[in-house]
């Protein structure tokens, strides 16, 4: 025990000195230095620990870092590292506060770390701190966002200041328009912070500020986060070279920020290569004939790193080239031979080759193992056919199919296999028949080749040496045959560049068919026309269906098929089968004579549709409770489906229906009443049991199995009144008398105007005229108002109640009654010592004459003297009295009168109540009472003139009309 205690000691005594040492180094505080990266927003620290007497020794540092003062510590860092000697450490750190925003402080003190010193770790003294103070770098800027143009990882957080050199009151931060909440850290410094920011677009996204009157801001470049390559794959060619490939995922450059990159390292060679492109690499094959590979394919950018690993032998990684030189070699009509070239590999020279061949509507795939040249041999091929043959080929340890490399060749002709398919139809007139012959052009298949003519030979039956060939180019389908008889045989046949086909026979006979074979309707099914008929008593060596969209004396598409002999049914179907559109069908038996003969006929549709279109209906014999429609002219023939029957359709305002009549809601949802017609041939129907003097509207629409026609438009029809016949009755003879008397009043309408409204006699033809005796060189005139001398007039005197009329109006028929009246006479008397002794007079009344009376100074004084009656003698006797006298040649003066002639005196209807010119102030007016009138013209004779009225006699109630005013 005694060596080993003193082992112990001495060991003590020894380190007793390097740990005086030791804490002698770490005593002094160490030196730091600090700088600043605004870009990374990171604090990079550096500093060095003198007096190491090791080259090397362990040492753990701790760092502290405060935030605007020394006591507000943010981060504590542990750092531990080997030291050596004269070495500067380094040490960064990055903050998520932009260094822009507030003061850093930094310190950092250290330790011995090494195992063998553990009790002796005692932490040195804190080195000063170590002020970093961004802004003042700013110096007076003016306020900006920062950091500026920062680029983080979609998904980060980021934190933003807003740092202005005025005291912030109301500022505003917007990220992408969208406000942020803002933190005040000072007077100075705004701060907000975005969380889990998402990818927006590759030029960045906008964050602005606004401070009063300015707007600073800033752009965030966000990229995606780096993938993890997929699909990543090496292979070789040509054992030279090897192409590795990968999905790189999301695409994380910007256009501004470019660290997305890709390397491939092999760990056998120890090799790294930085690739060029983010899909895609080139490898060297190592020369040494390296036959195994590690691979690690290393992504990165600015944020993340990341790789994938790919273990392979390159014999298995083989993708061989193109197979090349692809020829045929004795190609005929069914067989060709196809050969190629394979690259070689080296030492690796056995392919699976795969061969397809296109051709005829399908593929073949044949599997051939190959060397350097390979070929294949195709049988079984058809005539006259294009083919396109391809190949490709895969190493023994297949990997991957080569691209295809083909060609396209074509098989020679061969004649027509089948003989063409044949039809007829047949029209005999005057012991010749006119046949035109139909055939359908040979598939592809059975022609093997184009065909270029058809040849038909026709053989009379009666005189089998007398046959007439002839040649019909492609691509004709049919022919007109004229045959002198209708016992001809046909023969058909098809050729190419190789020879004729199979002949087709048949046989025409000028039996037209059974003229009794009544036509049957069928009904069409979604699979086509189905059909079927009784097999003939005889033998058949098969049957034709043919058939027409139209009637068979019309030129149509005919259209046949034929069946074997044991077919006794069948479904039509053609792709020109139309709905709506009726189909004639005809079955013929074939004899084995090849004579075909009619057995039943079809008519049908393939699809019945709805009626398009509505019958013209008229209505006859209208009458008070019923009428009838008729369509008799509609046609059901050329409806698009087989009619089945009518509906009536009736409305009224009474919403009532007649008896046979059911409701009904019409498409529009209008109601109405429907009566179902079942017999399709029934085109009339009466309508009974309506109500006389209404309305009705009614409709005729027919039916078939697909639905009925259109529901509009409805025809009106009124039933008459029931006093409308009577009145008829009444107002009808009525009618005719009164054309009747019109037409006789227009046949005697001047007998009826002369009756009824006589002219105005002609003054000089009236018969007064014809009393008066003209002087020899005097001539017949118009007898005028101042022609004659006026012998009296009549005064009217009113009554004193009854007030004075305005000169114009009528007196009304009550005065009329009460008037009284008074005569003054103008002419003389038989007591009158100047007038001549009494003679005889006439006296008329005229009708006729009505005029305004003549002026006054026309007027001259009585050929006689006359006593006028007091207050008138300056009326009878001035100048511009109201008459004059007779002109010579009509009166004679009083002494010139012959006995026994009759003197006319002319009472006048009409006078003026001035004397003179109408303008002229009268000379001598008379004080006339309030209205006179005339009321007739008379001639007297002068002797039988009336006694002159007292002296007494009153005239204030005289007056005379206004020039205007007629005498009633």
């Amino acid at each position: 025990m005694a060596p080993v205690a003193v082992f112990q000691a001495t060991f003590l005594l020894a380190l007793l000195p390097l740990s005086t040492y030791q804490s002698e180094v770490l005593s002094e505080p160490l030196s730091l230095n600090v700088s600043i990266s605004s870009t990374q927003q990171c604090l990079h620290l550096k500093w060095s620990v003198h007096n190491l007497t090791h080259p090397e020794l362990k040492m753990a540092f701790q760092i502290e870092i405060s935030r605007i003062n020394k006591s507000n510590v943010i981060w504590v860092e542990n750092y531990s590292t080997t030291v050596q000697q004269n070495q500067t450490l380094h040490w960064t750190w990055e903050s998520e506060l932009p260094l822009e925003c507030a003061t850093h402080f930094v310190r950092i003190r250290g330790k011995e770390d090494d195992a063998w010193a553990s009790q002796q770790r005692i932490w040195s003294s804190w080195s000063s701190w170590v002020e970093v103070n961004a802004q003042s770098l700013l110096g007076q800027g003016p306020p900006n966002i920062f950091p500026i143009d920062k680029l983080v990882e979609e998904g980060s957080n980021v934190t933003f200041c807003y740092v202005s050199s005025r005291k912030q009151s109301k500022v505003s931060c917007f990220w992408e328009d969208n406000p942020i909440l803002r933190e005040q850290l000072d007077t100075h410094v705004s701060v907000f912070t975005l969380t889990n920011v998402p990818f927006i677009r590759i030029w960045g996204s906008n964050l602005f500020c606004k401070d009063m009157d300015i707007t600073p801001g800033t752009v965030l470049f966000v990229s995606k986060v780096l993938e993890e390559p997929k699909g990543f794959s090496c292979e070789t060619r040509d054992f030279r070279t090897l192409n590795c490939t990968w999905d790189p995922g999301s695409d994380t450059d910007l256009p501004k920020y470019r660290s997305q990159r890709y390397a491939l390292f092999e760990s056998f060679s120890g090799k790294k290569k930085f690739c060029e492109h983010k899909t895609w690499c080139t490898w060297q094959v190592a020369q040494d004939s390296q036959e195994t590979y590690n691979f690690t394919l290393m992504a990165e950018n600015y944020f993340r790193k990341r790789s994938v690993n790919l273990l392979f032998n390159l014999a298995h990684r083989v993708h061989p080239m193109t197979p090349f030189n692809v020829l045929f070699e004795s190609v005929s009509t069914t067989n060709a031979i196809m050969t190629w070239k394979v690259h070689s590999l080296g030492n690796f020279s056995t392919f699976l080759c795969q061969v397809e061949l296109h051709g005829e509507g399908r593929a073949i795939q044949h599997n051939a193992s190959s060397q350097v040249d390979g070929q294949y041999f195709f049988s079984g091929l058809a005539p006259a056919t294009e083919y396109a043959a391809r190949v490709r080929c895969a190493a023994k340890h297949f990997w991957k199919w080569s691209e295809w490399a083909g060609q396209n060749f074509s098989t020679l002709q061969a004649a027509p296999s089948q003989a063409p398919d044949v039809w007829r139809s047949v029209r005999s007139t005057l012991g010749s028949c006119n046949v035109t012959l139909f055939w359908k052009p040979l598939s592809k298949s059975q022609a093997h080749g184009e065909v270029l003519f058809y040849s038909v030979a026709t053989e009379n039956l009666g005189r089998p040496s007398s046959s007439k060939v002839f040649s019909i180019p492609a691509p004709a389908n049919s022919t007109e045959l004229s045959l002198d008889g209708c016992s001809h045989q046909i023969r058909v046949t098809a050729s190419n560049g190789a020879g004729a086909s199979p002949e087709s026979v048949m046989v025409i006979t000028g039996d037209p068919g059974n003229p009794e074979v009544k036509e049957e309707r069928i009904q069409g099914t979604e699979d086509g026309v189905s059909m079927s008929w009784k097999p003939p008593p005889g033998d058949v060596i098969g049957y034709v269906v043919d058939w027409c969209d139209g009637p068979w004396e019309s030129s149509c598409d005919l259209q046949w098929e034929n069946l074997g002999p044991n077919a006794t049914s069948t479904v039509i179907s053609s792709d020109a089968f139309r709905p709506g559109v009726r189909y004639n069908f005809r079955i013929y038996g074939i004899s084995p004579e090849r004579t075909a003969y009619l057995l039943e006929r079809k008519t049908g549709y393939s699809q019945e549709l709805a009626p398009a279109n509505n019958p013209r209906v008229d209505i006859i014999n209208l009458t008070l409770h019923s009428f009838t429609l008729s369509w008799k002219d509609y046609a059901t023939d050329s409806q698009p489906g087989f009619i089945q029957g009518y509906r009536v359709y009736l409305r009224s305002k009474a919403e009532q229906c007649p008896p046979g009549f059911t409701k009904a809601v019409l498409p529009d949802n209008s109601v109405c009443c429907k009566h179902d017609i079942d017999n399709p041939e029934q085109k009339t129907f009466v309508v009974e049991n309506l109500q006389p003097e209404s309305f009705y509207e009614f409709l005729v629409t027919p039916h078939t199995r697909a639905g009925e026609g259109p529901t509009h438009p409805f025809s009106k029809a009124t039933t008459p009144d029931q006093q409308a016949p009577a009145l008829i009755r009444i107002i009808l003879p009525m009618v005719f008398l009164l054309l009747l008397l019109t037409v006789l009043c227009y046949v005697k309408s001047q007998w009826m105007k002369e009756t009824c409204y006589p002219d105005i006699p002609d003054p000089y033809k009236s018969s007064v005229l014809s009393l008066l005796k003209p002087k020899e060189n005097a001539h017949l005139t118009i007898m005028s108002a101042h022609d004659c001398i006026p012998d009296k007039l009549e005064v009217v005197n009113k009554p004193e109640g009854i007030k004075a009329q305005f000169p114009g109006a009528r007196k009304s028929l009550a005065e009329t009654d009460r008037t009284k009246h008074d005569y003054i006479y103008l002419l003389p008397t038989e007591k009158s010592s100047a007038g001549p002794g009494p003679g005889p007079g006439i006296c008329f009344e005229n009708l006729t004459y009505n005029q305004a009376a003549p002026d006054a100074g026309s007027c001259g004084p009585v050929p006689a003297p006359h006593r006028a009656p007091p207050g008138l003698g300056g009326l009878l006797t001035a100048p511009g009295n109201l008459l004059r006298s007779l002109e010579p040649s009509y009166m004679n003066s009083p002494g010139e009168t012959p006995a026994g002639e009759t003197t006319l005196n002319y009472v006048s209807q009409v006078a003026s109540p001035t004397s003179g010119h109408k303008e002229s102030p009268p000379t001598n007016p008379l004080e006339l009472a309030p209205r006179s009138e005339y009321r007739m013209q008379m001639a007297v004779p002068p002797g039988l003139a009336s006694p002159a009225p007292n002296e007494k006699s009153s005239l204030s109630s005289m007056s005379l009309l206004d020039p205007g005013e007629h005498c009633r």
